[in-house]
């Protein structure tokens, strides 16, 4: 498929005026000097493919409306921090309740025995402990890995993504595992701890594992922030043998695909990590990371604390752990999180996979789509990769970006960063044709 460059830059030119003349409110508080950098209270907000950030005035269920009136269908839910919708009612109940009764003391509270059985049944292991974000979980996990197997080194997969933990943020460049190009004052030379091999590449995998010096294999079931990358049948039964042989932990980081069904990929698909991550949706939107571990990390956690000195360990924050977070983990996981929940977001997905596929398939277009539960990704590639080279090869930021844009201005709010569509609990059955015919719409104009 060609494009048209100069059609492209056109079109989006359009679509970037008509943004700015229906949202006079927020382009004056992108304006006005507010005291934040940028405007926005995290940089990040930036990122998006439009004029300046548009300003949100709420959100409920699937719906977002911005300051300036317009109603958006929100497929992107905060990139999954809203993935069981914007404001789930019994979370906020909860938190309302807990707010008149103290948010943080630094000591446990009432919800902590029925949270640990919910941990306990819905991921399937035995102990559990809480931080603020997916990030500090992945990082206290892996400080623990290390001291626990007296080795230094970590191991991921080229593409990955496990928020900000200095270890994990390395690409596979000609074979050597470097840095980031846009990691922000990196002070180390990350290829010192940590070691990167392809997605899906089992000989990559058990040579690096032969030198046995690797602590932890951190890994996604399968690749998301590159765009989604499905393993192999059979990739992740070899990861698991492997670090078995090799005395390296596991660690599964389900941030991103607790869309697979109610246990995650984990729980879905049966697999036996040493250590379990996830974070952002798993407390309604709540600021919440759980980090959860079998009884040979237990054992080797007491050890580390029986054996070295008092003091700062590098693990935990103040306000980790607190009622305000038990009070809204108790409710999503009892009472958002259900089966019924899941059932009508993978339906949802499932008809917007159908519609893409079928305007896929009358344009002739070379694309393709990719769903994880409730998740998925339309891929600018006519099969779909098996790791990231392949995936980056797929890119073609400029199309992304005006799609995107043109999206936007037909009511509907996708995710920033790639092709990513989250279907939320209570979806309108309408949504799926309507998206698709604004993308149709959009393809008009730039095809």
């Amino acid at each position: 498929m060609s494009i048209d460059r100069e059609k492209l830059a056109e079109f989006k030119a359009r679509e970037s005026d008509a943004f700015r003349r229906s949202r006079p409110l927020s382009a004056a508080r992108a304006r006005h000097d507010n005291g934040f950098f940028g405007g926005v209270p995290q940089h990040w907000m930036l990122d998006w493919p439009m004029p300046f950030p548009l300003v949100v005035a709420s959100a409920s269920g699937t719906t977002l409306l911005d300051l300036d009136g317009h109603e958006l269908t929100d497929l992107c839910l905060g990139d999954t921090g809203a993935m069981f919708g914007h404001n789930p009612a019994p979370v906020a109940k909860a938190v309302a309740a807990q707010a008149a009764h103290g948010l943080t003391a630094m000591l446990p509270s009432a919800d902590v025995e029925a949270v640990g059985d919910l941990l306990r049944s819905r991921f399937g292991l035995p102990y559990w402990q809480i931080t603020l974000t997916a990030s500090d979980a992945n990082r206290f996990a892996l400080r623990a890995a290390r001291a626990i197997t007296g080795r230094k080194r970590i191991l991921v997969f080229d593409g990955c993504y496990h928020g900000a933990v200095d270890e994990t943020a390395v690409n596979l460049i000609n074979g050597r595992t470097e840095a980031k190009p846009s990691l922000w004052g990196q002070a180390y030379d990350l290829a010192d701890v940590s070691v990167c091999v392809p997605f899906n590449d089992v000989d990559a995998l058990a040579k690096a594992l032969a030198r046995e010096d690797i602590a932890c294999v951190i890994t996604e079931p399968a690749l998301t922030n590159c765009g989604i990358v499905a393993p192999q049948p059979g990739f992740l039964e070899d990861v698991r043998r492997l670090t078995r042989s090799h005395g390296s932990l596991l660690l599964i980081d389900e941030t991103h695909t607790l869309s697979t069904g109610p246990g995650g990929w984990t729980g879905t698909f049966g697999l036996e990590p040493d250590i379990f991550v996830a974070g952002k949706a798993v407390a309604g939107g709540i600021p919440t990371g759980i980090w959860g571990f079998n009884e040979a990390v237990k054992a080797g956690i007491e050890r580390i604390r029986r054996d070295i000195p008092p003091g700062h360990s590098g693990v935990g924050t103040t306000l980790s752990g607190s009622p305000l977070q038990m009070a809204a983990l108790r409710a999503c996981l009892g009472e958002v999180m259900t089966e019924t929940t899941y059932a009508g977001m993978i339906a949802s997905a499932i008809g917007l996979e159908d519609a893409l596929n079928t305007l896929i398939k009358v344009r002739g277009l070379p694309w393709s789509v990719i769903r994880l539960g409730a998740r998925l990704e339309t891929v600018f590639a006519p099969d779909l990769p098996t790791n990231a080279v392949e995936m980056r090869a797929s890119f073609d930021h400029d199309l992304e970006a005006a799609i995107h844009l043109g999206l936007l201005n037909r009511g509907f709010l996708v995710t920033p960063f790639h092709n990513m569509l989250l279907a939320g609990p209570g979806l309108p059955q309408s949504v799926p044709q309507a998206y698709v015919s604004a993308l149709d719409s959009i393809l008009d104009e730039i095809l």
